[in-house]
């Protein structure tokens, strides 16, 4: 269980960006994570931040997914299939352009 998160821009790290993450959490959870990270040979720091990487990147990506039922993925191919009339003021826009594209280029 966390007991405090705190993150605090770290100055002697400014010029690559990087920030300090302070956690507080249990003892029998700090104890855990040690000996996972120890599992992995890899340090304390680095196997968290790879373990919070990835949980952080696989939740982003997910709640990028758009979830459609069948009813709306129906209804939104066919708004994107079904053109719409030209209204006229486009119709008026296409055609002036057309004109002034006919029209042969003027000698410098």
């Amino acid at each position: 269980m966390f007991a405090a998160i705190g993150v605090t821009p770290n100055a002697s790290h400014a010029l690559t960006g990087t920030a300090r993450l302070q956690v507080g959490v249990s003892i029998g959870l700090h104890t855990l994570l040690k000996r996972a990270a120890l599992f992995e040979r890899s340090t304390l720091t680095d196997f968290v931040i790879d373990a919070v990487q990835t949980a952080a990147r696989s939740t982003v990506e997910g709640a990028d997914v758009l979830d459609l039922s069948a009813v709306d993925q129906a209804a939104s191919a066919q708004t994107l299939l079904a053109k719409p009339k030209p209204s006229a003021a486009l119709k008026r826009a296409f055609a002036k352009r057309n004109k002034l594209l006919a029209q042969p280029l003027a000698k410098a």
